[in-house]
């Protein structure tokens, strides 16, 4: 077959890439009918080698991960294992693994809410938590991520007798361990669960100031439907007279309002979720114009299903991603939903059919939205462009 040939010489010769000679047959041959479904068994593996250059891409790439919830890392395995070590397997609504993850099946955010609450009981000495930080970061770094910024809730574990010098304590020495070991940067983000209200989240803070020195900024998350950001007005001021930025989860449940009110009134240099600001144009080109980062998070919007189908969801997450703004790809909670940020990155470059250029715009978004230095961020982004051109070949291929 005279096609396959010029495939074969072009994938042989030691003048291309790989990379490059996928896209120069792309170019010469039509690879997909008008349905988009590869035409012929040349076609078929043009797109199979597409799919893997993506996954090589992003599996080398650095990145930084901004919206992780270090309970949401909770694996069924490491939790009865501290279950059974503190005693505590009567706290968990399963007996195994295979019977947790039957039960990671959720109906909306509060079904998944639950299950995390759950698995945050079990969790009561400074080991327990420097093992979750632990799993959490060796995953991380096998994913090649550099920058980690992670959400931890306090009053999951306050309500419980477990005080802040207990957690803190064990999860910066998993993170120093973390640094030391595979060189990733790490900081942690103090949330409020905003179904205990302002008050609580008020005396949440006025606990955490001592500490202030182990933190970065504050966010705001858990149900979100009933409790708008600016219920939270007071506690995001008098964090922010003491140094501390500010980030919040909005528009995931709630409405474009919601996302409104987390910009004006608790003054957030990002924006946790935002994928239903597409249903105010206002909204979005005030994003586009401002680049106010949005910390997207595939798997976790299909699994408590914010849209009623996945595909449907595809459809709102590419006009998000088309629309100019400034949003990178994240995990949420992993353990529950399927998949750490590589398996999200990969299932919808897939999905959505991403070309590498904007596989690499999102991961520099990532390192643009992070609360790093200007120095820093240079040296990962160029760090990212130096893998860019190793995958691809040199090549400037859009």
């Amino acid at each position: 077959h005279p096609v396959s040939s010029l495939y074969l010489s072009i994938c042989g010769s030691k003048r291309y890439r790989s990379a490059q000679a996928v896209l120069d047959c792309e170019k010469a041959f039509p690879l997909n009918d008008s349905r988009g479904a590869p035409q012929d068994a040349l076609g078929l593996a043009l797109s199979r080698s597409m799919g893997s250059l993506r996954e090589t891409l992003l599996r080398m790439i650095p990145k930084a991960e901004l919206h992780l919830h270090i309970e949401g890392t909770f694996e069924p395995e490491l939790m009865l294992e501290i279950a059974e070590r503190n005693g505590l397997q009567e706290q968990l609504p399963f007996t195994d693994v295979n019977g947790a993850r039957a039960a990671y099946q959720f109906q909306n955010l509060q079904s998944f809410l639950d299950i995390y609450y759950a698995g945050c009981a079990v969790l009561r000495t400074e080991q327990d938590f420097h093992d979750l930080m632990e799993a959490y970061l060796r995953r991380a770094a096998a994913d090649n991520v550099v920058r980690a910024e992670m959400f931890f809730d306090p009053q999951s574990h306050t309500s419980r007798g477990v005080g802040f010098d207990t957690f803190l304590a064990g999860f910066h020495s998993a993170m120093k361990e973390a640094k030391e070991r595979d060189g990733i940067s790490t900081d942690l983000i103090m949330c409020f669960l905003r179904h205990e209200g302002q008050e609580l989240a008020w005396q949440t803070l006025m606990q955490a100031l001592p500490y202030k020195d182990k933190f970065i900024a504050v966010g705001l998350d858990s149900s979100e439907a009933g409790f708008p950001p600016s219920l939270f007005t007071k506690t995001y001021q008098e964090a922010a007279k003491h140094g501390l930025r500010a980030v919040a989860h909005a528009g995931e449940e709630g409405p474009p309002a919601y996302v409104w009110e987390a910009i004006r009134d608790l003054k957030v240099e990002r924006i946790d979720h935002g994928i239903r600001s597409l249903e105010d144009p206002e909204l979005v080109d005030y994003l586009r114009t401002s680049q106010l980062p949005l910390t997207v998070c595939p798997f976790s919007n299909v699994r408590l299903k914010v849209f009623p189908t996945e595909e449907q969801y595809h459809v709102k997450l590419k006009k998000l991603l088309s629309a100019g703004l400034c949003t990178c790809i994240n995990s949420d909670d992993p353990a529950y939903f399927g998949g750490y940020v590589n398996s999200n990155f990969v299932s919808i470059a897939e999905a959505l059919d991403l070309p590498p250029p904007r596989i690499l715009e999102l991961v520099l978004n990532s390192f643009t939205a992070a609360f790093i230095t200007p120095a820093q961020r240079a040296e990962y982004q160029a760090r990212a462009h130096a893998v860019y051109d190793e995958v691809m070949g040199g090549q400037p291929i859009k």
